[in-house]
């Protein structure tokens, strides 16, 4: 299991001078995307496909943040957020109804753990130095908040839950490496289930409730762990998923079962 021990933390060097400067490569990423068509629980895929879609705002939006007095907070406090999510019997010591619960229920439910996103991302990382810089824990709280969006949005883990997610992850940092596996994928489970349900919809709705609401990875997830779920959802204007929602019932009525989409499909 990977630990915050394991991980090497600069916290007075933003970017690493031994940092490379990643490059545009949409081809290595339709490469990436047909391997996590083959399975979709291959995580290691998504990084490999984030790596060759960069956004050039992204360093000076994470300097931005990093330099900020909440940002300075943030990385005393929330060093490395996997110890935290996976710390269950503490979350659950939260108040009943509070977003750790629910995000509590949805990891053991799922059979994840926060731990695991970090070893799926590690993969590609073999035999590559690690930086350790401000900028690593900056990007890796987009790593490890994905699964709190789920719980957060109320987009499930079936193929069309993952890809609202990913909508959802776009409207908030702009970054093509969601849109890119977001509409691609949902273009395939149409192809694949030939369905009038509004897959599409749901995905853009997910991208429009990520852009109405503040960035998640700003926020203090210690205490927003410890909020009302409902509550949390209200003060981040995080709208109900409702062509989601409309998607299911027209899957259903169709005789598929949206956790089973592409088992069915194939």
């Amino acid at each position: 299991m990977i630990t915050e021990d394991a991980i090497t933390m600069t916290a007075h060097v933003f970017r690493h001078p031994d940092r490379p400067t990643l490059r545009f490569r949409p081809f290595k990423a339709l490469h990436h995307f047909r391997k996590l068509l083959a399975n979709k629980e291959d995580t290691e895929q998504v990084f490999h496909i984030f790596d060759a879609l960069p956004r050039k705002s992204f360093i000076p939006e994470a300097q931005a943040f990093i330099e900020s007095p909440r940002g300075q907070a943030l990385m005393a406090s929330e060093p490395f957020l996997p110890a935290i999510l996976d710390d269950h019997e503490t979350l659950l010591k939260l108040p009943a109804g509070s977003v750790a619960h629910a995000y509590v229920d949805f990891m053991r439910r799922e059979g994840l753990s926060a731990a695991g996103l970090v070893e799926e991302s590690a993969k590609m990382r073999r035999g590559k130095p690690e930086f350790g810089d401000q900028l690593q824990w900056y990007a890796n709280r987009l790593r490890d908040t994905h699964d709190l969006l789920h719980v957060l949005t109320g987009y499930g883990r079936d193929a069309l839950g993952e890809q609202c997610v990913l909508g959802f992850t776009y409207g908030q940092t702009r970054n093509i490496g969601n849109i890119f596996i977001a509409y691609l994928a949902g273009l395939d489970v149409k192809r694949r289930v030939k369905t009038k349900a509004p897959v599409l919809a749901a995905i853009r709705e997910g991208q429009r409730h990520g852009t109405m609401s503040p960035n998640i990875i700003n926020e203090d997830i210690r205490a927003l762990l410890a909020e009302p779920l409902d509550a949390a959802r209200a003060r981040l204007n995080i709208g109900a998923p409702k062509a989601y929602r409309n998607a299911h019932a027209a899957l259903r009525a169709r005789g598929h079962d949206p956790y089973q989409l592409l088992a069915a499909a194939a």
